[in-house]
């Protein structure tokens, strides 16, 4: 019983510290889009510094690994509460849990296949032909191509804000499945976390938003 129960919180543990991870990620990307709304050049740039540093060159294979397994664990982790509510169903049913932390999974895959569709629009047209050896189309004009078509924005507004009730939840759940969750620490985390993906969302909005209207 014990070593069963040794094994979930590890597994509350790597799940947490790759989300934590994947945050980090979404807050520099989150900035870099917010410099194209000030400068298309000064955007260019910053995707030619992310494509061309060796740093960021080793970083994106640990990336694809943390969400690999982020993703993995997730299945995992959430097959395991499935069954344990259909055990104690009648007790998990009087439970006050919230909407986002109830549809995590699903709110994953939304956020996972609206990836698949960015990384098609721009990593493959950017990075991936560097890597290739052809020519790589600049940041800049698929910014301006893809986000002038209303059908894309409304993907992305509908991606955003899946990946918010996603990471209201995750956010703040990792830190307490780190130790931190007694009451007086739980409601300040709550509150920061919250804040946090806020801002998260709103740099992700305000840059579609931004290229549609203009």
């Amino acid at each position: 019983m014990k070593s069963m129960q040794l094994s979930s919180i590890t597994k509350k543990l790597i799940m947490s510290i790759s989300g934590l991870f994947l945050i980090l990620f979404l807050t520099l990307h989150a900035a870099i889009n917010l410099v194209a709304v000030f400068s298309l050049e000064a955007y260019d740039a910053a995707c030619e510094f992310m494509g061309t540093n060796p740093v960021v060159q080793v970083m994106v294979p640990v990336l694809a690994m943390g969400f690999a397994v982020h993703i993995a664990f997730a299945f995992i982790l959430s097959w395991q509460n499935r069954k344990a509510r259909m055990e104690k169903y009648a007790i998990n049913s009087k439970t006050n849990v919230s909407w986002a932390s109830q549809n995590m999974l699903i709110l994953g895959l939304v956020v996972l296949g609206f990836l698949a569709v960015h990384l098609s629009q721009f990593w493959a047209k950017m990075q991936l032909q560097e890597w290739t050896g052809q020519e790589a189309i600049k940041g800049s004009e698929l910014v301006v191509e893809i986000l002038s078509n209303p059908v894309n924005v409304i993907m992305y507004v509908v991606w955003i804000l899946a990946l918010a009730f996603h990471l209201i939840h995750g956010f703040w759940s990792a830190f307490q499945s780190m130790g931190l969750n007694n009451s007086k620490w739980t409601k300040r985390i709550k509150i920061i976390s919250h804040s946090y993906v806020a801002l998260i969302a709103a740099s992700f909005l305000t840059t579609v938003i931004y290229f549609y209207i203009t």
